[in-house]
C-alpha cells in the first residue's frame, strides 16, 4: 500500500487508480494531487470551521453521501469540533486545518467540501452572509451575472463590500463578510431584504419562490442558506460534476464582462490561475463589516 508523509505524518493511500470522474479519466490520485497544490488557497477557508463533506467512494458515476461525523477508525490526530444540535444530538465535525488533513480527505473520496458559515469560536454568529444565485432551466449565465451585479450595487450603496464566486455548477454565490456579532436570523433577514430588492428590480428573470415547481424556471435568489449548520461549497472545492469543476472566486470585472463561465476552470487547469491571481477570496476572511439598518 503506498504511503505519503506529510508534516511528519504517514498517510496510507488506497485505490489511487480509482476513477472519480470517469468520463474525464480523472482518478483519486488526481484529486489528492489537486488538494496538495490548492492547499495554500483552500485551507484558509476551512480553518476553524466545522466541515461537512460529500463522499463518492466509487466516483461520481455512483451515488455519494454527505458526512458530518468524523468516521470510526479515522486518525486520532484529526481535529474535531463537537456541536450539539436539536434534541441534544452531538455531532463531531472535522476541522480541516492542515495539509495532511486535506490529503486524508482526498483519500476518503471527499469530492466536495462544505464548511460552516461560522467559526469554532463563534458558532452561533456567522462571519459572512451568503447570497446563493441558483440557476434554473430558464436562466442564462447573463441572468446570473445581472443579479450578482445588482446585489453588489445594492450593498455598495450601504457601503458594504462583497465578493463573487462561481458555485462550481451553473450558479454564483456572493459572500458578504461581517463581524461575528450577528445571529443567523439577523443574517438571513438581511439577505432576504437584499434579495427582495433585487427581485423587485428584475422580476422577469428572478424568483424568491422556495418550491422548485413554482419558480417558472427563473433564477432563484436563495437567502435561506444563512442558517446554522447550512453550508456552501468552499472556495476552490471540487464539485462532483462532469469535468471536475471547482468553486471559483472571481473579480467583479470578470462578472461584469462575463469573462469566466461555469465549468471553465477545473482541478486540472485552475492552479496556474491561482498562482497568478492569488486568493481572490482572502478579503472574505479579513474585511469584517458592520451591518447597517435597512
Amino acid at each position: 500500500m503506498p504511503t505519503l508523509v506529510v508534516n511528519d505524518r504517514e498517510l496510507a493511500l488506497t485505490n489511487l487508480d480509482r476513477e472519480f470522474w470517469p468520463d474525464d479519466g480523472l482518478l483519486k490520485h488526481d484529486l489528492i494531487r489537486y488538494y496538495i497544490e490548492a492547499a495554500p488557497y483552500l485551507l484558509p477557508h476551512l480553518r476553524n470551521r466545522p466541515l461537512v463533506v460529500q463522499r463518492f467512494p466509487e466516483g461520481i458515476g455512483a451515488p455519494g453521501f454527505y458526512q458530518k461525523n468524523i468516521p470510526e477508525g479515522a486518525p486520532e490526530w484529526l481535529r474535531s469540533c463537537p456541536v450539539r444540535h436539536g434534541g441534544g444530538k452531538l455531532t463531531y465535525y472535522l476541522v480541516a486545518d492542515s495539509l495532511e488533513t486535506l490529503v486524508w480527505l482526498g483519500n476518503q473520496a471527499c469530492l466536495e467540501l462544505h464548511p460552516w458559515l461560522s467559526s469554532v469560536g463563534s458558532l452561533e454568529n456567522p462571519d459572512f452572509i451568503v447570497f446563493d444565485l441558483d440557476s434554473m432551466e430558464q436562466s442564462t449565465f447573463s441572468h446570473v451575472c445581472t443579479a450578482a451585479l445588482a446585489i453588489k450595487e445594492l450593498l455598495a450603496r450601504l457601503r458594504l463590500q462583497c465578493y463573487p464566486k462561481l458555485s462550481g455548477a451553473s450558479g454564483m454565490q456572493i459572500y458578504l463578510p461581517v463581524q461575528p456579532r450577528y445571529s443567523y436570523r439577523q443574517a438571513r433577514e438581511f439577505a432576504q431584504e437584499i434579495c427582495r430588492r433585487v427581485h423587485q428590480a428584475y422580476p422577469e428573470i428572478t424568483t424568491l419562490e422556495r418550491k422548485v415547481e413554482q419558480r417558472g424556471g427563473k433564477l432563484y435568489l436563495d437567502y435561506l442558506q444563512n442558517g446554522r449548520g447550512k453550508t456552501l461549497a468552499a472556495p476552490y472545492s471540487p464539485r462532483p460534476l462532469p469535468g471536475a469543476p471547482v468553486s471559483l472566486p472571481l473579480t467583479w470585472e470578470e462578472v461584469s464582462r462575463e469573462a469566466v463561465f461555469p465549468g471553465e476552470f477545473t482541478i486540472t487547469n485552475v492552479i496556474p490561475r491561482l498562482q497568478k491571481m492569488g486568493d481572490l477570496f482572502a478579503p472574505v476572511l479579513e474585511n469584517k463589516q458592520q451591518l447597517p439598518s435597512l
